[in-house]
């Protein structure tokens, strides 16, 4: 068996027909027109889905952090006025203890 790294190899293509994909068939045998086969209920077509206990509080905490913008515009404007003003004090071990953080987390 080969597989083909560029693409789709032969054995990756599901070929089978699941029950949604197969024509209706009537009591007579034939084919149910596609009018007939759309009017059946969504419910008996679908699947269900059950989120768990902790997927509904990750949409809820997902929910409350959209609630809050994106940027804090009140501390922005502080930050460039005392830019403006010269001062603006910067803490170099704070920054850099925040640099070796983040570098730690991307690196390890």
């Amino acid at each position: 068996m080969s597989v083909d790294l560029n693409g789709i190899g032969q054995g990756q293509v599901n070929t089978q027909r699941t029950t949604a994909d197969k024509p209706l068939t009537s009591k007579s045998g034939g084919q149910t027109p596609p009018e007939q086969a759309n009017a059946r209920p969504q419910s008996a077509r679908g699947e269900n889905v059950n989120l768990s206990s902790q997927a509904k509080n990750l949409k809820q905490l997902e929910q409350k952090l959209g609630d809050y913008p994106e940027m804090d515009d009140e501390r922005i404007e502080e930050i460039r006025s005392a830019l403006e003003n010269g001062t603006y004090k910067i803490d170099a071990e704070k920054l850099a203890q925040k640099m070796l953080d983040m570098d730690k987390s991307i690196f390890g």
